[in-house]
């Protein structure tokens, strides 16, 4: 399995490899590091020196200057989960995802990283929930949207998820591109079966007539390995593109299979 804690999102996933430990980390000498920057500014508020933290990925210091906050702040709770979450702390990611909730029942962000978190451990059942509980919060959601279509791909319910991975393209074509979290929302990229996902994303980009995306996918879905190449053919979605020479030409041809 190609896991995002590595998103990103996967699709992909989303999420960058667990930081070295503090004591071994590289300062950049050529510029004030972030903790010196945020102790040379008193008047900048825990949440940016955390925020900066973030940025140069260094979680530990980020859950330093969120967690005593994080009992009274449901954005505060929801960050240092994210924190936890980039490290591969999931126990800790949950908990702090739940206390945002509470703080808040109606914080999509922290509803949809719980999902995150269910989806994790592969209970795809109860992500789907938590999924549907944030999208009915923030319905135009495409980084929501595509986590819920990624959790019904995951159980094979594929016209579900090219359901909601066409509401999300529809309303951000560049949605798969993106990296895994946007700072309070991660967005889930770690699928297994890599060859049927990106024909399944080349089927939605087809369908919204975003031909380069789908030419993309499809060459991905080759490389994989995706063994019903006669879809391409035979699947309406993929109509627009009989008569493109790009489309003729990666079909014609045997890719090495990744």
């Amino acid at each position: 399995m190609l896991s995002t804690v590595s998103l990103m999102l996967a699709t992909g996933l989303a999420f960058q490899a667990p930081p070295a430990p503090r004591a071994v980390q590289v300062a950049d000498t050529s510029v004030p590091s972030p903790r010196q920057v945020a102790e040379q500014n008193p008047t900048i508020s825990d949440e940016l020196r955390g925020d900066i933290m973030m940025a140069r990925k260094m979680y530990l210091d980020a859950i330093d200057f969120y967690r005593p906050l994080a009992n009274t702040s449901a954005v505060l709770a929801n960050k240092t989960g994210i924190a936890y979450h980039q490290m591969g702390d999931l126990n800790n990611a949950k908990k702090y995802y739940e206390r945002a909730i509470k703080l808040d029942k109606k914080y999509a962000e922290a509803v949809n990283n719980l999902g995150t978190i269910h989806y994790a451990h592969k209970s795809y059942g109860n992500a789907i929930k938590q999924y549907e509980k944030a999208l009915a919060i923030t319905p135009e959601s495409p980084s929501i949207l595509t986590n819920l279509g990624t959790a019904y791909f995951a159980r094979k319910k594929y016209d579900e998820a090219l359901k909601y991975y066409s509401r999300a393209i529809a309303l951000d074509p560049e949605i798969f591109d993106r990296r895994g979290t946007n700072g309070l929302q991660v967005q889930e990229r770690s699928v297994e079966e890599r060859a049927k996902f990106h024909y399944t994303l080349a089927k939605t980009y087809a369908k919204a007539g975003l031909i380069e995306q789908a030419l993309q996918n499809v060459r991905f879905a080759l490389e994989y390995g995706f063994k019903e190449r006669n879809r391409f053919k035979t699947d309406a979605e993929f109509a627009p593109l009989q008569s493109n020479l790009d489309f003729q030409q990666l079909l014609a041809t045997e890719p090495r299979v990744l």
